[in-house]
């Protein structure tokens, strides 16, 4: 069954920035979206921030099984109500990656409940990924590590929560470390942080890179039943077993409590 991707990029840095523009002349969510087409099993489109409700509407939500997400200049502006929506999903069981300075996005922050900061230095150095989780899908067909040979330094302590699990942790030039690729659960969705991805560096061009993209989605795909989180008022006559009602209640039969 082919998998339905979304990639949303903020789309701001190829407008105002010729680096960024010359780098990625199609958008960087172009180039990732062609990244994850490489697999036939894949299917994959891009929408930016700059289109009615951010590319994010009901409808291509609900036809994603796994969005990436990609943003730096812009996070600010990005409507909160989208915000819920993707939340939502993510609930339910749509996969999410949050690529680079995604970390600082809405819907990062929303799902970690912190601020998700770090350090950072942006001098082109070397940056090596260890692997540090061989057995695991998102690094099936690399080596011991990936290298890539100018980055973005982006260096501990990173403040999100522990991880489910470490897959990477990357080693700079300048001696910092950094845990690299982590995995989440929340509700019924998987999610994947994954750092490189600096917009003035051919970053996405890189073939582990894509490999790791094109992994990771599989990974992130939606399992099971799609959970609906409704908090329903479950009557007594309708338990799994006789309940007898005692006392006075605050809600009448059938009324939605509070949220």
């Amino acid at each position: 069954m082919t998998l339905k991707v979304t990639v949303w990029g903020e789309n701001v840095h190829e407008q105002t920035n010729e680096v960024v523009a010359r780098i990625y002349p199609d958008g960087m969510h172009a180039c990732i979206a062609a990244a994850l087409n490489e697999d036939p099993e894949i299917e994959a489109r891009a929408v930016t921030l700059q289109e009615p409700e951010h590319g994010l509407t009901e409808e291509v939500l609900e036809n994603t099984d796994v969005l990436l997400w990609w943003g730096h200049a812009a996070h600010g502006e990005v409507r909160d109500e989208i915000v819920d929506r993707v939340q939502a999903r993510v609930l339910q069981g749509m996969g999410l990656l949050v690529l680079h300075s995604g970390h600082y996005s809405k819907i990062f922050k929303r799902l970690m409940g912190t601020t998700c900061s770090l350090k950072w230095r942006e001098a082109g150095e070397r940056e090596r990924l260890w692997v540090v989780n061989p057995g695991h899908p998102i690094v099936q067909g690399l080596g011991d590590y990936l290298e890539l040979p100018h980055t973005e330094m982006y260096g501990e302590p990173f403040a999100v929560p522990n991880p489910d699990e470490v897959i990477f942790i990357s080693a700079y030039e300048g001696g910092e470390v950094f845990r690299s690729g982590l995995t989440y659960k929340r509700g019924n969705g998987k999610i994947f942080y994954f750092s490189p991805g600096h917009e003035t560096y051919p970053i996405y061009y890189d073939d582990q890179v894509r490999l790791v993209l094109r992994n990771a989605v599989k990974w992130a795909r939606p399992e099971g039943s799609r959970w609906i989180d409704s908090c329903p008022n479950v009557p007594p006559e309708q338990a799994p077993n006789p309940v007898e009602v005692k006392g006075e209640g605050l809600h009448k039969p059938g009324e939605e409590g509070f949220k």
